[in-house]
């Protein structure tokens, strides 16, 4: 799957100036891809023509499969319950009764709040409404999914599931796409970066990938490896057909969760502390 923009602009109002011009872009599956720029800049009106919730007024935007968003401000004052609405939204997608159920349930445990799964959505904290825009987009498993700034609001722990969310889905072919104010957002997960300026689309350096500290190697076997992998590790292929990965420590859980998803399958043979015989410890 590519997602693709072709010569896209957007205003709003006739007359009005544009917010996006002559935008080009070419998004293949299983990237996460960082929109930066300042405020106002149009990064908030790009994910939304990406979903197709806002009709760009020039130019085409071809996005195949199913898409997902999770606004930059999520509406609370909505007649369901956690649960419901998840369940509702499912439906709404094409699940089964069943599966909707399975999949709310999943994902309001994952993210600590299933003992609010009853509360009206309009009487929950600010942070646990972040929890369930969150999720509703989650469940969908789609095949492009955006987020506008998903992280803020969210405590420590519901940032690190989702940050492990964005890497199930890029490993199972979805492409993400996502704003965020923190610069070293997913830093190492990150696949490509683009800068909106003056309506235009430039690319932008990715954030650092390897923060100082313990390394950690991975030895695997695979027909094939991924293009992309979490914290962007060192290659090093081993006479016996194996491979060596090294990377941050701190991308060692993402690179893990990446293997073990991975198609064609990767056997992962060893892991451990970088040594400097090259092996794990």
């Amino acid at each position: 799957m590519t997602v693709r923009l072709t010569g896209v602009g957007k205003r709003y109002g006739r007359g009005g100036p544009w917010i996006l011009r002559d935008v080009d872009l070419a998004l293949d599956a299983g990237g996460v891809i960082r929109i930066e720029g300042a405020n106002g800049s149009g990064k908030s009106t790009l994910l939304k023509v990406l979903a197709g919730i806002e009709r760009a007024d020039r130019g085409t935007v071809d996005a195949p499969g199913s898409r997902a968003y999770v606004p930059e401000r999520f509406p609370p004052a909505l007649p369901f319950d956690a649960r419901d609405y998840l369940r509702h939204l499912g439906r709404a997608r094409g699940l089964t009764a069943a599966e909707s159920l399975r999949r709310a349930d999943h994902w309001l445990e994952r993210f600590g709040i299933a003992r609010h799964a009853g509360t009206p959505i309009g009487r929950l904290s600010k942070g646990t409404c972040q929890k369930v825009a969150v999720a509703q987009a989650l469940l969908a498993e789609a095949d492009l999914l955006l987020l506008d700034e998903a992280w803020t609001g969210l405590d420590q722990a519901a940032r690190g599931e989702l940050d492990a969310a964005v890497t199930e889905r890029a490993a199972a072919g979805g492409l993400v796409v996502f704003v965020d104010h923190d610069p070293g957002r997913l830093a190492g997960l990150t696949t490509a970066g683009h800068l909106v300026r003056d309506g235009a689309l430039r690319p932008a350096p990715l954030p650092a990938a390897e923060p100082d500290g313990p390394r950690t190697a991975v030895v695997v076997r695979a027909e094939r490896l991924p293009e992309h992998l979490p914290g962007r590790p060192a290659r090093e292929p081993r006479a016996d057909g194996t491979v060596r990965l090294e990377v941050a420590a701190a991308h060692s859980d993402a690179l893990l969760r990446r293997l073990l998803h991975a198609t064609p399958a990767v056997h992962v043979h060893a892991v451990g502390p970088a040594t400097t015989e090259g092996t794990p410890s």
